[in-house]
Parts: C-alpha cells; structure tokens; sequence
C-alpha cells in the first residue's frame, strides 16, 4: 500500500474541507436536513474506511460526491421495501400467541398419542410425522397399503377423540384467552 502523505496528499484534510459541499449535496437529494447530515456521516465513514481505494491525484470530491448519491439511492431502495408504522398502527395487531399453549399442546397430544395402539402410532408417526408415504410406510411394517391408511384413520379418530378435538377452532388459545387477547390489541 503506497503511503499517501508522503506523495504530497493529505487524506483526512482533503476529506474535510469537502463536507460542506457535501451537505449541501445531500441536502438538494434528501430535501432534509437531519437526513442529509446522515448521509454526509455515512459518506465520510464509507470514505475514511475505503480510503486506500482513492487514487491520489484524481478528483475527491467526486469520489466523495459518487459515495453520497449510491449512499442517498441504496437507503431509498431500502426505505422502498419497508413499512412505515410511526404511530404503531400495524405493530399492534401482530399477535403471537404465548408459548405456554403450544406446549401445553404438545404434551396433551403425546399422551394421546401414548395412548392408542402401537400399531396405530407406528403408521401415524411414519406417514403424518416422517412425511414415508402410504406404500412405503406398507413396506416398514410388512402389511398391505389399505392396513396403513385404515390405521392411520383410526388413530386420527381416536386422538381427535382423546384431545376433544372437533376442528381447526380447537388448536391454539382457548376462547377465553383468544377474547382477550383480541380485546388488548382493539384497546
């Protein structure tokens, strides 16, 4: 790396004396003054970490001037895929649901599944869980593709009637907690 100083060029100082130029600069982009100051900021900081990059004797201000405008035209990109929520509209109808119920869930469903028969569990878990298809799941437990897909409806009703599950409503907060829940975000 050729050590610019010694040729007569001053980095830090050539950069210096060219920042009101480029405030005024991001000032007619941006139109802001606030933002235009961030702009300078972050031209300089762009600047002073590419600095090696620079060819004495070729115009800084340029440079400095081409950092800025792909700096002003990459945050209005951005800017362009993001939403604007100053007052928390949209932020306040997120909603997740504690995670206490996808465990309380998850424990009330082994236990059923504890529950029906081994050969029940076997086919459920190796077609629904392990994602093997009616044939190959046939062809692990050595039995016909109708004993698999008679299994697995079987073990399907009897979980549906070991966790009172009568449809999609049944999964996630209990109504109670659904109402509340919808009563903090409408407040």
């Amino acid at each position: 790396m050729v050590d610019k100083t010694k040729a007569g060029f001053d980095f830090k100082s050539q950069l210096l004396t060219t920042i009101p130029s480029l405030r005024a600069f991001a000032v007619s982009l941006s139109g802001q003054h606030d933002r235009a100051d961030d702009l300078v900021q972050e031209t300089v900081v762009k600047a002073w970490s590419k600095q090696e990059s620079f060819e004495p004797g070729t115009n800084l201000k340029a440079w400095l001037f081409t950092i800025l405008r792909n700096e002003f035209y990459s945050q209005m990109r951005k800017k362009g895929r993001e939403v604007s929520d100053p007052d928390d509209y949209y932020t306040s109808q997120m909603s997740v649901h504690p995670n206490q119920y996808g465990s309380v869930d998850m424990k009330d469903f082994l236990h059923a599944l504890k529950q029906i028969s081994e050969d029940q569990r076997e086919a459920i878990v190796l077609v629904c869980a392990s994602g093997f298809s009616y044939e190959e799941a046939a062809e692990i437990c050595g039995c016909a593709v109708g004993t698999i897909k008679s299994r697995i409806n079987r073990a399907r009703s009897r979980l549906q009637e070991l966790l009172g599950v009568s449809g999609e409503a049944d999964y996630g907060p209990d109504a109670h907690s659904a109402a509340v829940i919808k009563q903090t975000l409408t407040a």
